[in-house]
């Protein structure tokens, strides 16, 4: 037993998870890097969030107050930072320029491929089959959760097919 390694097992305290755009965030990470976990916030617009909200950057999740929380959700439901840093630029809907988080996010999402596909467009149609959408090469990637295709052998003695 001299060779084997003992595993220790690291004593994990009690994280707070804090509750913010309807995600729980681990509350021992800081705010920079805590508010990307939200569906829709990228290090880009967390940092615009730390600037024009006069937070720090550094500072832990768990040490926000529920008025700083409160302020940060009413911040991101009407960003104010420049458009091209928004994601639904020229909304299909209203041509205006978005920005949506959280569950919104994925809801718009499915419905414009939802719209694609009902107009049989191209990217619909490579949505639907599976296939990349943006003009990548498929010869040697894009296989991973395909069928195996390929002749199939029959087994003269005794009859039965292989791969």
């Amino acid at each position: 037993m001299a060779g084997e390694k003992k595993h220790v097992a690291k004593e994990q305290e009690d994280v707070n998870l804090i509750r913010i755009l309807g995600k729980d965030i681990r509350g021992d990470k800081r705010l920079f890097s805590g508010l990307t976990q939200i569906r829709g916030i990228s290090w880009g617009i967390s940092s615009a969030i730390c600037k024009k909200l006069n937070l720090d950057k550094g500072k832990r999740i768990q040490d926000l107050n529920s008025e700083e929380i409160g302020v940060i959700e009413a911040f991101v439901k009407n960003l104010d930072v420049p458009p091209y840093m928004k994601n639904r630029q020229k909304d299909f809907d209203d041509g205006e320029d978005k920005h949506v988080s959280g569950v919104d996010l994925r809801v718009r999402g499915e419905f414009d491929i939802k719209r694609l596909r009902k107009i049989k467009s191209y990217r619909g149609n490579r949505h639907a089959v599976g296939l990349p959408v943006r003009g990548q090469r498929t010869k040697s990637h894009f296989r991973r959760n395909r069928k195996k295709s390929g002749a199939t052998k029959v087994n003269s003695k005794v009859g039965k097919e292989t791969k």
